[in-house]
């Protein structure tokens, strides 16, 4: 009887957890989307201010490589799709195709590389450490953003950098910070919801 008792119990733990999971998922590309929202445009380059990399780096964190990663991308599969997710309520294959394309395919890097980098050092919730993590993961970000400016607009690094990477270095300090507190806050709570 014992036995029954406890398998079914085990089941309505995971099936708890599957549906906290599955929660925690949509609202991650939530608040992506309304991060999209809130959209500060620059006169000398097509790549706006959004408070989306806040967001981003929150759901490697939080949900780890992949399902932080599965977020992302359902954020940039739906935006695709037609749903007006995007910056400035875009939607569409040609907005992914746009300037900021390469950033958005760096969500969903970033997200892999920080949840790895949590994974693989678990335990390490230092202030330092998170916001190490979460900085090689705006990097990368950065770095997919660049990327796409050198292949799609023929910029060469310099332009590029000057268009995808320097106008966004204080609000990107700002969010790194700010994410970083966040997490470092909430982690323990995470943990036992989630794992």
């Amino acid at each position: 009887m014992n036995t029954i008792s406890s398998i079914s119990n085990a089941k309505e733990v995971i099936t708890g957890k599957a549906a906290v999971r599955a929660i925690f998922v949509v609202s991650f590309v939530l608040m992506t989307a309304l991060g999209a929202y809130v959209r500060i445009p620059l006169p000398f380059t097509p790549i706006p201010v959004t408070l989306q990399t806040f967001f981003v780096l929150l759901c490697g964190a939080v949900l780890g490589r992949g399902l932080g990663s599965f977020a992302q991308a359902g954020y940039v599969g739906l935006g695709v799709l037609g749903l007006p997710l995007f910056q400035g309520y875009a939607a569409g294959i040609t907005h992914l195709a746009g300037p900021t394309g390469g950033y958005l395919v760096g969500f969903i890097t970033a997200s892999i590389v920080i949840g790895a980098l949590f994974e693989k050092n678990r335990g390490r919730d230092s202030f330092p450490y998170v916001f190490f993590a979460m900085l090689i993961g705006l990097l990368t970000i950065y770095a997919c953003g660049v990327t796409w400016l050198m292949a799609g607009y023929k910029l060469n690094l310099a332009k590029a950098f000057l268009a995808g990477v320097i106008p966004f270095i204080p609000g990107a300090v700002f969010k790194l910070v700010a994410a970083s507190w966040v997490y470092a806050k909430i982690r323990k709570r995470c943990e036992q919801v989630l794992r």
